[in-house]
């Protein structure tokens, strides 16, 4: 064979090769690709643990280092969809069953374009269906706070080797149901075994909630008036950056299955998807109707609101938690207190269960998911420019931030004081204090501390926690107008009347809390 026809020939199989090994690369991709760790802040915490790439080097806990204080700050663990959320799918049930009789009215019976159509779509009913309350702690959820009781219990034994009390092992969460059942869950994991109760040994133990309507350290966000103009500003805003990406998705899935599919409606299947996945592990019904692409572009669109209304979009955002912030600092100053005075009894845990609006600005205010640069314009108070599109990668994933059950952990740390002599330390009387700060139970890095996750807590308090408490939430959140003064003649308001006011004042707040929210709480 002469050579031109052995280089024809070569090139003749590496053109047959090519498309070969680019479909069975992106099949490859398609079949490795897990659904369940792309859904934003619906992803489950078990995989939200597993999206951990490992590229941070952990800054290990020094030897002689002794935990001496613990400020957990979770979200609750997995629960059903709202009524609100119940209701959309019951309407998107009615819609698909709309759209399927109008593809088999045009194209008939055994019409090709019905072949297309994915089986389970055909009589298709919402789990929830019939469902009149939701947004309770499920069972999934229930186990993913009791496991992270146990395991925070077995890695610092010497925290909570001592008999439980309140104000040991001080427990809070909001007024709303899951946020509390999700409390109960994780202490029954963090004290099992040490009571009397029933085969499982366990114990009672207190878990305090503050008034909805005053509860500034973990539902802040309902008392800052500041940021409820600016979200609700805002929001039409991020339906804008979002309807690009949905406009393409609809055209491209009323190609594919020849049903004539509106924003809406894919804006609920991917609703669905996010149910379907968390929630039951089912992912090839809902989720199988998006390619891999496309479920990045739909979670990156859930991400961009996630960090316009609820991160790092607005200073407002996170600064709101400022409260929270210094509870926190204020805890670990009492317990380095305790420590120096040799006490053998003080608070060794605050142990602190909310939502997706408390852990998000938490986040936000220790400067985490942050370049080093991101975190010296967040102090100036300048803005961010928003997370990268796909394929880019991006620190700022809501499967990551604020998973169901995501949480960060400051643990405080005493150390042995050393002292440098020459080219040698040495140990001297005293301690010297540390914050580790782990999220979703991984250590993270600080831009703010040297991008370490083991910061003196000096060098915290300074560089992190101090350029926000220059702030005051009063002066962040209100923004209500001062009442008119009374017109001339007018009579002096009765102490009954003032009352009566008060009350109606009160009553029109919550009724405005539970009807009128245009958003919903995560």
């Amino acid at each position: 064979m002469t050579p031109s026809v052995r280089s024809s020939g070569s090139l003749l199989l590496i053109g047959l090769l090519v498309p070969w090994l680019i479909s069975a690369s992106n099949a490859a991709e398609e079949q490795v690709f897990d659904v369940r760790r792309h859904l934003s802040t619906v992803t489950g915490y078990s995989a939200a643990r597993n999206v951990y790439d490992g590229t941070f080097v952990n800054s290990s806990v020094p030897d002689g280092c002794s935990a001496v204080h613990l400020n957990l700050v979770a979200r609750h663990g997995a629960r059903s969809p709202t009524k609100k959320r119940i209701k959309e799918l019951d309407r998107l049930a009615i819609r698909l069953d709309s759209l399927l009789k109008d593809t088999k009215r045009i194209t008939g019976e055994n019409g090709l374009g019905l072949q297309k159509i994915p089986s389970w779509l055909w009589d298709w009913q919402s789990p929830w269906k019939g469902r009149e309350k939701g947004g309770e702690l499920i069972q999934r959820g229930e186990n993913e706070l009791y496991n992270l009781g146990i395991r925070i219990r077995e890695r610092y034994p010497d925290l909570f080797d001592e008999e439980y009390h309140p104000d040991t092992f001080n427990i809070r969460a909001t007024q709303v149901p899951r946020a509390s059942a999700s409390a109960v869950a994780f202490g029954m994991g963090l004290f099992s075994g040490k009571g009397n109760l029933g085969p499982g040994s366990h114990r009672a133990f207190s878990v305090i909630s503050e008034s909805r309507a005053s509860d500034i350290w973990l539902r802040f966000y309902e008392s800052c008036e500041t940021y409820k103009e600016y979200r609700k500003s805002q929001e039409p805003a991020v339906d804008k950056l979002k309807e690009p990406i949905l406009n393409e998705i609809t055209s491209s899935l009323t190609s594919r299955y020849q049903l004539n599919f509106t924003v809406q409606d894919i804006a609920s299947l991917w609703f669905l998807c996010k149910q379907e996945a968390s929630l039951l592990d089912i992912t090839d019904q809902a989720c199988g109707l998006f390619n891999s692409n496309q479920v990045s572009l739909l979670e990156w669109t859930d991400d961009l609101e996630v960090f316009v209304l609820k991160g790092y979009g607005e200073a407002v955002n996170y600064r709101m938690g400022i409260p929270l912030l210094r509870d926190v600092v204020q805890s670990m100053e009492q317990a380095i207190l305790a420590k120096e005075e040799n006490r053998k009894t003080y608070e060794k845990a605050k142990l602190r269960f909310a939502h997706a609006e408390t852990v998000v600005p938490f986040s936000c205010l220790l400067g985490l998911f942050l370049e080093g640069s991101e975190f010296e314009q967040i102090q100036r108070e300048e803005p961010l420019a928003l997370p990268p599109k796909p394929p880019q990668k991006r620190n700022w994933m809501g499967s990551n931030v604020a998973p169901f059950s995501g949480n960060n952990m400051l643990v405080l740390y005493s150390c042995p004081s050393a002292k440098n002599n020459g080219n040698s330390r040495v140990e001297t009387q005293g301690n010297d204090y540390f914050v580790h700060v782990l999220h979703n139970e991984v250590p993270i890095s600080m831009p703010g501390c040297g991008s370490t996750s083991f910061c003196p807590f000096e060098v915290f308090k300074e560089k992190i926690v101090n350029p926000h408490l220059k702030h005051e939430f009063e002066s962040i959140c209100n923004t209500r107008p001062e009442s008119p003064a009374p017109k001339s003649g007018s009579k002096p308001l009765t102490f009954t009347r003032k009352l009566s006011m008060f009350f109606r004042w009160l009553f029109f707040l919550e009724d405005s809390r539970i009807y009128g929210h245009n958003h919903e709480e995560l």
